[in-house]
């Protein structure tokens, strides 16, 4: 693609919306190994720009270990296939093109370790959980276009650190298979509050090993450049196996 072909694509390119709508699809599995070790999977599929695109995919394993009653600790992996988003580079005055990356597909492998404590108080579930998670991006060979010297470049590799911190309330009504619950996260990195992300839901529970879920999560952008996520309200739906 020439500079002239360029040009004329981003003059007529919209703007990053500052909100969205998408919705976020989950798969899991949980396996009991003893009293205190259990191992689970999980796959996602998520959609953003009012559903129409396709946003990512996912695929992780963890691993959980009960210390005492009420405090578990984990640690997972998890291969993500993101849908990279078009980026558009300009020079201090604002005006003139830099550097321009267009959509691409690209790969990011995560890990997190979390540390997790619940309290019950009659019904009510109180829980708190702490979550160290890295990020790596692989670099991307010729996906960046430079203005400057009229070439493409590569997107060099990129490792994020993020602090995860989730306050839930969930209760137990009884008699009754639906269980409401809120929470709200918050994403701190080296720069601050990355952003917030609060969520109410409701799980539905069938003979014990099939957990269903319905939720909205609203989530608030403060500064996140690399997962490229806006101000977004987001529909879950999951269904997670709990085998014997």
């Amino acid at each position: 693609m020439g500079l002239a072909a360029i040009a004329c694509h981003l003059s007529f390119c919209p703007a990053r919306a500052q909100s969205d709508f998408g919705m976020w699809y989950e798969l899991g599995a949980e396996k009991k190994l003893s009293q205190r070790w259990s191992v689970g999977a999980e796959a996602e599929l998520r959609t953003r720009n009012n559903t129409r695109t396709l946003d990512r995919w996912s695929l992780g394993l963890n691993g959980e270990y009960k210390i005492i009653h009420g405090l578990k600790a984990s640690a997972g992996y998890t291969f993500l296939y993101n849908n990279r988003q078009e980026e558009l580079d300009l020079k201090k005055d604002e005006l003139t093109p830099n550097k321009w990356t267009p959509s691409y597909w690209g790969a990011r492998h995560r890990f997190n370790v979390s540390l997790s404590g619940n309290v019950d108080w009659g019904r009510l579930n109180v829980s708190l959980r702490e979550r160290w998670q890295y990020t790596y991006r692989p670099a991307a060979e010729g996906k960046k276009y430079d203005f400057d010297y009229d070439t493409w470049k590569d997107v060099k590799g990129k490792g994020k650190n993020v602090l995860r911190s989730r306050l839930q309330l969930s209760y137990d009504i009884p008699h009754w298979k639906f269980d409401p619950f809120v929470n709200a996260e918050m994403f701190n990195d080296d720069g601050g509050i990355q952003k917030m992300r609060y969520q109410v839901g409701i799980d539905y529970k069938y003979k014990k090993q099939h957990v269903f879920a319905l939720t909205y999560r609203y989530q608030n952008v403060n500064n996140d450049d690399d997962d490229q996520d806006v101000n977004s309200h987001l529909i879950g739906l999951s269904y997670k196996f709990k085998f014997k």
